[in-house]
C-alpha cells in the first residue's frame, strides 16, 4: 500500500458493513447528512477484498473510480475491470457486486441513495475465475 494514497484519504476501516465484505474495506464518510436522501463516501479495498451481491432499492448508485484496480459485476453479466477515471452507474434493483482485483488496492467514490439490501458472497471460487 506505500504507493497507494487515495485522493480522498483511506478512512477507517469499514466495521460497520464488514459482515457484507470479503477482506477488509475502509470508508471516508464525505458527505453524511440525515437531512439529505443521498450520501457520498470513498470506499477502499484492499487487494482481493469485495462485497456481497446486492441492490439499491428505492434508488441508485454512481461509482467514480480514483485509485487502483477492481472490478463490477452485474448479475448475468461478465465482471468488468475498473480502473481510474471508470464510472458506473447502478439504476434501482440492479443485482452487482465491486471489489478490487487480487493484486491492486482500488478506491472509488459511492454516491447512493436508497438503501442497500444484500445476498450471498462473491465466493473464492467465482472471484478467482476473473
Amino acid at each position: 500500500m506505500k504507493n497507494f494514497k487515495p485522493l480522498f484519504g483511506i478512512g477507517n476501516k469499514n466495521e460497520d458493513y464488514k459482515q457484507f465484505f470479503i477482506g477488509d474495506s475502509y470508508l471516508n464518510m464525505l458527505i453524511a447528512n440525515n437531512d439529505l436522501d443521498i450520501s457520498v463516501a470513498n470506499v477502499t479495498f484492499e487487494p482481493g477484498c469485495r462485497n456481497d451481491w446486492h441492490i439499491h432499492k428505492n434508488g441508485y448508485q454512481i461509482l467514480l473510480v480514483t485509485d487502483g484496480e477492481g472490478w463490477y459485476q452485474e448479475e448475468g453479466a461478465i465482471a468488468k475491470k475498473l480502473i481510474k477515471g471508470d464510472t458506473v452507474f447502478i439504476k434501482d434493483g440492479i443485482k452487482h457486486w465491486h471489489g478490487a482485483t487480487k493484486d491492486s488496492w482500488f478506491s472509488h467514490i459511492a454516491i447512493t441513495t436508497g438503501n442497500a439490501e444484500w445476498f450471498e458472497k462473491v465466493e473464492d471460487v467465482e472471484y478467482s475465475k476473473l
